[in-house]
């Protein structure tokens, strides 16, 4: 427990420090590839929807399993190897696991371009990080997508994640990271993944009902302690409302946090794959986006990570001292 509590805080702050090197392999890029190649093998057009489904079955079985069991053998060998290398090892994981300078510095860069002027350097930024279609996007909705992107993904990239690997380790953050990408590569309900895709989306669901009310608490929380630019109210007040305004039964509920913090007007429509989505909007239109409001949802999201990271230690700590 105690070399568990040092390599969950140091690599917390290996990532803040760290962020994601382009030039480094990366566990999720290889989670993906996986996932891409299973694809091929289990996906075909022809089949009928419930064969598809049953396949998709076994790729959300067969990826994060994978995923955990490697995770599982490469830390034991380590800790059996000497407790110094297990500690090592571990914190490097729990780095890999958390996504908070990343995720930071992608949306920072479609900043960048807007401040600089340049709304199509900004549109291909933002497609780097988002699902949506962005050709037809005005300076103003690259803003909020790129607030919502930031709020979504606080609760996926950094508070879901550190959740699960406080609990159970790298192996079950592994697990975790698994079950997420591929939602995030398969689980559109579009023509080609409305079936194959469904048990990832599912699974994907249930393992983030818990985190995304918690982290849409501590975004709350960060909003009393963000000052001036933040409405610790505003938050409180929208969530409360607007957290169930998505067809994902998670995904608003730090949006609604955030659009309350900042007094924004998120979600609406949205064009996916050439075709319009109808969506609610989250929040009420107080005053117009603006790109320094990417800034203001960045500071929400380090606060918030401080505030998980903190409570997941007072926890593991009470628990090593009982």
């Amino acid at each position: 427990m105690a070399g568990h509590m040092v390599s969950f805080f140091l690599g917390f702050l290996m990532d803040l420090l760290l962020g994601d090197p382009y030039f480094l392999p990366h566990p999720v890029r290889l989670m993906g590839k996986m996932i891409a190649w299973l694809e091929k093998i289990l996906l075909r057009d022809g089949d009928e929807d419930r064969k598809k489904f049953r396949r998709g079955i076994v790729l959300a079985a067969v990826v994060p399993l994978t995923a955990l069991a490697v995770a599982a053998l490469i830390l034991c060998a380590a800790y059996r190897l000497h407790p110094a290398a297990g500690i090592a090892v571990e914190t490097v994981m729990t780095y890999q696991i958390l996504a908070v300078k990343c995720l930071k510095s992608e949306s920072m860069k479609v900043f960048r371009q807007l401040e600089n002027r340049n709304l199509e350097g900004a549109k291909k930024a933002l497609s780097m990080i988002v699902g949506r279609d962005v050709e037809a996007l005005s300076e103003e909705g690259v803003v909020k997508a790129a607030v919502e992107t930031v709020a979504e993904n606080t609760s996926d990239g950094v508070i879901a994640p550190m959740l699960f690997t406080a609990i159970g380790g790298p192996a079950l953050g592994f697990f975790y990271k698994a079950v997420n990408t591929m939602d995030s590569m398969v689980g559109y309900k579009n023509e080609k993944y409305l079936y194959f895709g469904r048990a990832a989306a599912k699974l994907d669901d249930g393992m983030n009902f818990i985190p995304a009310r918690l982290c849409a608490c501590l975004m709350i929380l960060s909003a009393f302690l963000g000052g001036r630019d933040c409405s610790g109210r505003g938050a409180w007040k929208i969530w409360r409302r607007d957290r169930e305004n998505h067809a994902s039964p998670n995904s608003a509920q730090t949006e609604a946090a955030c659009a309350g913090a900042l007094g924004l007007q998120l979600a609406g429509d949205a064009r996916y794959f050439g075709r319009v989505v109808h969506k609610p909007t989250i929040g009420d239109a107080l005053r117009q986006a603006e790109p320094e409001d990417i800034r203001r949802a960045n500071r929400l999201l380090y606060v918030t990570a401080w505030l998980g990271e903190a409570i997941c230690l007072i926890v593991l700590l009470l628990l090593y001292l009982l």
